[in-house]
């Protein structure tokens, strides 16, 4: 079962567009914003397909106005969060909650290293914004399709001037991760939010360099896999369960609809207390749409899956003691 957040309603004051299928929402809350630092997030309830769900967006404003701001992509294959945000206009009523921080920014660091990747600009925005208040040492390394996607780019350029670099795909750019993280100074901390397969790279150069786990900080935002998302069949024969999952959902919340009580937390792969054991994968293959169980099952020595991963075909698990 998941652990429960503060809910409140909040209506919808203002949108604009900030890049191409990027649109910022001006939110105010029905009562007063809570303190919140860098790297904070709200979540925010959703309709996708006539049902609740939840969304988790992180906060691109500052506190001190009342006003929570967040930034949304709209994605073509789209699990349904951001074609129903796009689909609000100023005024609508909203229930979010309270400001909540799993990727708080560290102080007294000798320096810090920012990585973005597309969306994932808007948990190091507020970073950027800290660290260069603070005056201290701080690089940001922004990648994105074309200049037309880079959300907030101005304000960035402002604000870090030639510590901001851009890397363009669509210009045959790339982030060399390799040498970006051998630069970082001793003691100095790297901070990234991506598409997966970006930050898994990432992850591998920072620990091919000896440089130590706990410095190397990330936040996923469940949007990339190896294949678009596409139904599959989830089989729990301890719970006699077999589901369907549409791609506009997880396999977690597919399982809950199919009545299993399953444990949870951020539903976004982040986590791991959904971890539910692989016991076969017929007729297709697993996309796990995250960067942890990759190293965890070499670890551990078997395979699993967790709320965000993915499949083609049919894959059967196991619950053990973690489900009722």
């Amino acid at each position: 079962m998941g652990f429960k957040a503060e809910w409140g309603s909040a209506r919808l004051l203002a949108t604009r567009d900030v890049a191409d299928s990027v649109r910022q929402f001006d939110i105010q809350p029905q009562g007063p914003v809570p303190a919140y630092g860098p790297g904070s997030h709200i979540q925010v309830q959703v309709l996708i397909g006539g049902q609740p769900d939840v969304r988790h967006y992180s906060l691109v404003g500052e506190p001190g106005d009342g006003i929570l701001r967040i930034a949304v992509k709209r994605l073509p294959d789209s699990r349904g969060g951001s074609a129903y945000m796009w689909g609000l206009a100023p005024g609508a009523r909203l229930t979010i909650s309270a400001p909540l921080n799993h990727f708080q920014l560290s102080a007294g660091r000798p320096d810090h290293l920012l990585i973005a990747g597309g969306i994932g600009i808007t948990p190091i925005l507020a970073m950027a914004r800290a660290l260069a208040r603070r005056d201290a040492a701080v690089r940001l390394l922004y990648a994105a399709r074309r200049a037309v996607d880079l959300a907030f780019a101005e304000e960035l350029r402002t604000l870090l001037g030639d510590r901001l670099h851009i890397f363009l795909d669509a210009e045959g750019q790339a982030i060399d991760f390799k040498a970006e993280l051998a630069r970082v100074a001793p003691g100095g901390e790297v901070y990234i939010c991506g598409p997966a397969p970006m930050m898994a790279a990432a992850r591998q150069a920072w620990a091919a360099l000896g440089r130590p786990p706990s410095d190397f900080r990330l936040e996923t935002f469940g949007a990339g896999g190896a294949s678009p998302a596409q139904p599959f069949i989830a089989r729990v024969p301890r719970l006699n369960l077999t589901v369907t999952v549409r791609p506009d959902q997880t396999l977690l919340s597919a399982l809950q609809e199919a009545g299993a009580d399953l444990m949870y937390d951020c539903r976004r792969g982040e986590c791991g207390l959904c971890a539910l054991d692989v016991v076969d994968v017929a007729g297709g293959a697993l996309d796990h749409r995250d960067v942890f169980l990759s190293d965890r099952q070499k670890a551990e020595g078997r395979q699993m899956c967790i709320c965000v991963s993915r499949a083609t075909g049919t894959v059967t698990l196991e619950t053990g003691d973690r489900a009722g």
